[in-house]
């Protein structure tokens, strides 16, 4: 049995044994993915309907932002919690005023051709870079939107960008499995890493399934996990097992795959290392929505939790304690990983 942890002075233990619904906040329609605001009293989520969508954590009072003409994807906040940027599959990358009662967009570019798949912000907030369907990386200052630099170099759609703590380097990852490291002083490509255990071609159906949905640091920047599927038997059937493949950044060990015990269909669409060391993944398949939590060096889960709806984003509160899930069903729903209230951030 493992102990909880304390990991914020005054504040409760996070226990995953401990997890439970806290709230489910409702849209009209499916969510895709989530952002807790970094002061922790906003969380928002990107809709079907073509709306990004802010709770009150508090009163759990309800804005509709529009903007995009499609689907939105990608969500990220500058550390001061002022500007919110939104990316979709009209290829726009859009700011918002994230503290404003009712935010309207204060800058839209056209950034891609296609969907945009990911948005990653530097730690300090002054570049955010974009990827998506057209396979390019593009670094935007997000002060005037202009073009900083892109990254070209991956073969297939790129699905998620990580910056390291430093700001000085930045990690892309594709349909392939293929996970880049790039020096952001040069803007050149430095080494590759192998997540490809989640990617998987499919000669009888003809296509390219899975690749890396989702990734996340260890607190100590050591690892890199990266979430997605594996087992892909039926690709157009959605028949397959969500996976996290955790990547060694220091001595480049063999990547290690993790799963869950049981044959539970479905993808890992979101991940989260938290500060005290275990990992969290978010699923959502055929085989229903689950939260799974692993310790870094075992290859199955010590506690899972049902999220009672497909899962398709997932973050972690600034608290350590709560987390985000957004669901098919369009609930965004809070965990949390204590018997206690949190206290305010």
């Amino acid at each position: 049995m493992r102990s909880p942890r304390t990991t914020v002075l005054d504040q409760p233990a996070a226990d995953p044994r401990k997890t439970h619904l806290a709230k489910a906040l409702k849209h009209e329609r499916p969510l895709i993915c989530c952002r807790f605001a970094p002061g922790g009293g906003q969380v928002f989520a990107g809709s079907e309907d073509e709306s990004v969508v802010r709770w009150d954590l508090e009163t759990d009072a309800k804005t509709v932002l529009k903007g995009h003409e499609s689907w939105v994807f990608a969500l990220a906040l500058t550390p001061d919690g002022q500007t919110l940027l939104s990316g979709g599959g009209d290829g726009r990358l859009i700011w918002w005023d994230a503290a404003s009662a009712q935010p309207a967009p204060t800058r839209t570019l056209q950034a891609h051709q296609g969907w945009i798949n990911t948005i990653a912000l530097s730690p300090d907030g002054k570049t955010v870079a974009t990827a998506g369907n057209d396979r390019l990386i593009r670094l935007w200052s997000v002060a005037d939107g202009s073009v900083i630099g892109e990254l070209p170099g991956h073969e297939r759609p790129v699905y998620v960008l990580r910056y390291a703590k430093d700001g000085r380097t930045l990690f892309s990852a594709d349909l392939f499995g293929r996970v880049a490291e790039w020096d952001l002083a040069v803007r050149k490509e430095g080494r590759r890493l192998d997540a490809a255990k989640l990617y998987k071609y499919e000669a009888g159906q003809g296509v390219d399934y899975g690749g890396v949905r989702d990734m996340d640091f260890s607190a100590d920047g050591a690892t890199l996990s990266c979430s997605g599927l594996i087992e892909a038997s039926n690709p157009l059937g959605a028949v397959s097992n969500p996976a996290i493949v955790r990547l060694d950044l220091r001595d480049g060990k063999e990547p290690i795959l993790q799963r869950p015990k049981e044959d539970m269909k479905g993808v890992g669409w979101g991940i989260r290392c938290h500060p005290s060391g275990f990992t969290v993944l978010a699923s959502g398949g055929t085989g229903g929505g689950w939260l799974w939590f692993f310790e870094p060096g075992a290859v199955n889960e010590f506690h899972k939790v049902n999220l009672t709806n497909t899962g398709r984003g997932l973050d972690l509160h600034s608290d350590g304690l709560r987390l985000a899930t957004a669901h098919h069903d369009g609930h965004l729903r809070i965990w949390s990983m204590t018997e206690d209230p949190p206290k305010p951030a």
